[in-house]
């Protein structure tokens, strides 16, 4: 039996094992088998034995055509329920931002000016890399666009320079290259609420159990000093725990030179991309002062972009990765909702207060968020996680923190969606790239993620601490 066979009856066997278990007590036949659904899909979006998008589809179908949510009406309307969800538009736009830089040429040219004045050594290069991806990432929710798009391209051809190459002395410049890049790109993905997109799914998630939308500045006020430190050590951490056998790189400033030069001046296309970047950031930053909503913000700037050629309309009606996104969010959006809707959540949190009651508030704090964390080793998609995890975790908190932790909790909580994508070579998006680039074997990853993972949940620990 083929290997993409046993991955498609994976998930069918975890739903046909789960439908034919009762009900535990305090649970309808329905609930069950709405959960048991939700587990298969879980299951499928972790493994993918068809497009993830598919999995979500197939998932809310089976649901309404079942009426496990109600009669015809009420299914229908709440399967089609993540389609007008703002957030799913707001991620969609942000696909867009990622084609505008591709196209114009302004990632890989802001990529080219930071190895060309930062990488006269192995360590000022792993900053360039760093910082290639910091000055993108509050522009842009898919931090696979982001750091695989966008930094990759660039950075994967600086080792070659040295003749480092994944079959040939990977030690010297590449394995450090490759792990630098995952790893920043993990911390800035918590860093800004707009790098990671199912930072703005988390959000939209908590919003349906506290009533509160949590802003850009909000989460920038306790995320921004956690992750900066981090951020700024992590490549000479990187640089002293699994060191380049290559010290210096003098080479490298003139490849970046020579490649910029062979881009020509900067065009009329990217001065414009880079304005609008800056106009969306701004709005992005101020937008609740200003009372303009982050996707109205998105969806005007796509448009301008369209209007000016930066990207064009047949860019946006092709772009299959946005529309299996747009999809894909938009189905796991409203299965998220429909565990509230069948009482699902409510008594997996009457259990599990039962279980930790007897801890004291700092302690349940602690416990919660290193519980989230290390569940991640069981995902190899963030969405996935979020859908899974935040609506059962934010009832638990909602039950047993004073309110005015509520908000600083749930921030920590979702802040911390980045950084576990650090753990395994499958635990975000841009993983299975760098990964892929063969520097860096899988024994070494889940070592080096062990490591770093550890530090990253001890900083959001201190974090939880300090602002809790």
């Amino acid at each position: 039996m083929s290997n993409q066979v046993l991955k498609l009856l994976a998930p069918l066997a975890v739903l046909a094992i789960l439908w034919f278990i009762p009900a535990p007590e305090g649970l309808s036949a329905n609930a069950w088998h709405f959960l048991a659904i939700f587990f298969a899909v879980v299951v499928g979006l972790i493994i993918e034995p068809v497009p993830a998008a598919l999995v979500g589809f197939a998932g809310v179908s089976l649901i309404a055509a079942l009426g496990l949510i109600g009669n015809s009406k009420e299914s229908i309307n709440w399967a089609l329920s993540g389609f007008s969800n703002s957030v799913i538009w707001l991620i969609f736009a942000a696909f867009m931002f990622a084609l505008g830089y591709k196209k114009t040429g302004l990632g890989r040219r802001v990529s080219l000016i930071m190895i060309r004045y930062m990488g006269k050594s192995s360590l000022g290069l792993g900053y360039a890399v760093a910082f290639s991806d910091l000055v993108l990432a509050p522009f842009m929710p898919s931090n696979t666009a982001r750091s695989g798009g966008s930094v990759y391209p660039v950075a994967i051809n600086i080792p070659q320079i040295f003749d480092s190459h994944p079959d040939k002395d990977p030690r010297k410049l590449g394995a450090y290259i490759s792990w630098v890049a995952i790893a920043t790109t993990c911390v800035t993905s918590s860093m800004f609420l707009t790098a990671l997109a199912p930072n703005l799914l988390a959000v939209d998630l908590i919003s349906k159990t506290t009533g509160h939308a949590i802003s850009w500045g909000e989460w920038a006020g306790i995320m921004l000093p956690l992750m900066i430190p981090m951020f700024l050590i992590t490549p000479w951490l990187a640089y002293v725990i699994y060191p380049p056998t290559q010290k210096k790189s003098p080479e490298a400033p003139i490849w970046a030179a020579g490649e910029l030069k062979t881009l020509g001046p900067v065009t009329f296309k990217e001065y414009l991309m880079g304005f609008l970047a800056v106009v969306a950031l701004v709005l992005w930053i101020f937008g609740k002062e200003l009372g303009i909503d982050a996707t109205t913000t998105a969806i005007c700037v796509v448009s301008v972009m369209v209007l000016a050629n930066v990207i064009t309309w047949d860019d946006l009606i092709s772009n299959k990765a946005a529309f299996n996104v747009l999809i894909w969010f938009s189905t796991l959006v409203a299965m998220a909702e429909g565990l509230k809707k069948v009482g699902i959540l409510e008594w997996i949190a009457s259990n599990t207060q039962s279980v930790i009651s007897g801890l004291s508030p700092t302690m349940l704090i602690i416990a919660l968020i290193a519980i989230f964390f290390l569940l991640h080793y069981f995902f190899a998609s963030v969405t996935a996680h979020v859908t899974a995890l935040i609506p059962v975790f934010m009832t638990i908190a909602a039950t047993m923190l004073a309110p005015e932790q509520i908000l600083p909790f749930t921030i920590i909580l979702a802040g911390t969606l980045g950084v576990m994508g650090i753990i395994t070579p499958y635990g975000t998006g841009p993983s299975p790239i760098w990964y892929g680039a063969g520097y860096i074997s899988q024994g070494r990853w889940w070592a080096l993620g062990a490591i770093f993972g550890a530090l990253y949940l001890a900083v959001i620990l201190v974090g939880a601490l300090i602002f809790i």
